[in-house]
């Protein structure tokens, strides 16, 4: 649901930019994009020269330094021009064999324009820009997020290919990349259409997993859920998400463990869970990395041993066994 939330988020601002400039055919749109394209070594194209035969359509690909050879015009440096620069590059050197040459070049590989895009995606690695793109299409690209998608974008960018047009960024300890972050809720929801920002080559996007609240015990769906743009959930909501309490239990006996700062140790929360659901006493929040025990009204009474293998049990299969939706 989240990931098609995005798309149909990519879609409005997509018509938006439509609106902002005067209408064009798909054709011409692509057009308009390879002819702009900066080309880069592992780049492929086909060239047509009318009325030169020793010039094949035959697939050239850019070579480490960013040169290509060419029969009649030698070796010409690709790297850095435009396709339509390129052509016109190879049109000056045609004309001491042919009158007014006429040279078409179409890119049928991109290999020089890659950026990456790592973490909660559905499709994660690298991907090559063709044309201007943005962190939404982009990650439309990568296709769309997660279900425990963090709530953030994190964008690092070489330093030499200028800063990140975001307020938050700032240089990395090295001084070789800017960082930014943007917030995932303002990108689908397009309230600030400035953080959908243009991507550039070797820029790389991550969106960090999202943290977790864990739900064990005598419920129906134990397992993992993720908070994403949230702080904490309820007690209640958190059951809500495990599908209600199982055939079972002893909700009045339930238990939040939470992680003790700077151990590895865990604190026992006491959680009556009847009396929650009866509104007779507040619902207390859940934070990141909490688990919400419900024991089991058939078992004995938990002690500290049971407790820990509990614990163990839902590090093991709960907490690295990935989230359960």
């Amino acid at each position: 649901m989240r990931a098609l939330i995005f798309m149909v988020c990519v879609l409005v601002a997509a018509s938006s930019a439509v609106a902002d400039h005067p209408p064009s055919s798909p054709s011409s749109n692509r057009a308009e994009n390879i002819g702009q394209y900066v080309m880069g070594p592992d780049d492929q194209m086909k060239i047509w020269a009318l009325g030169v035969e020793e010039i094949s359509d035959k697939p050239v690909r850019v070579d480490p330094s960013g040169d290509i050879d060419l029969p009649l015009v030698g070796r010409v440096h690709a790297a850095g021009l435009t396709v339509e620069q390129f052509e016109t590059v190879l049109k000056q050197r045609l004309a001491h064999e042919v009158k007014q040459p006429q040279v078409s070049v179409d890119l049928v590989e991109f290999g020089s324009q890659p950026v990456s895009v790592l973490g909660a995606v559905n499709h994660p690695g690298v991907l090559q820009l063709s044309g201007r793109k943005t962190v939404a299409e982009v990650l439309s690209l990568a296709g769309g997020l997660r279900t425990d998608a963090g709530p953030c974008v994190r964008i690092a960018r070489q330093t030499k290919a200028g800063s990140i047009p975001l307020p938050d960024a700032r240089a990395d300890s090295t001084g070789d990349f800017t960082v930014a972050t943007l917030q995932v809720k303002s990108l689908l929801s397009a309230t600030r259409p400035a953080d959908n920002i243009l991507i550039r080559p070797h820029d790389v996007i991550t969106v960090p997993v999202a943290e977790m609240v864990y739900v064990v015990g005598a419920v129906k769906k134990p397992g993992s859920f993720a908070l994403n743009e949230r702080d904490s959930v309820s007690v209640l909501q958190a059951l809500s998400m495990a599908e209600g309490l199982g055939p079972t239990p002893k909700p009045q006996d339930s238990k939040i463990l939470r992680t003790v700062p700077g151990s590895v140790e865990r604190k026992e929360i006491p959680v009556d869970l009847k009396r929650i659901m009866a509104g007779k006493t507040e619902d207390l929040a859940l934070r990141a990395n909490d688990i919400l025990f419900v024991p089991d009204s058939t078992a004995k009474k938990a002690g500290a041993r049971a407790i820990e293998a509990i614990i163990q049990t839902a590090t093991g299969v709960v907490i690295w066994g990935g989230p359960r939706f």
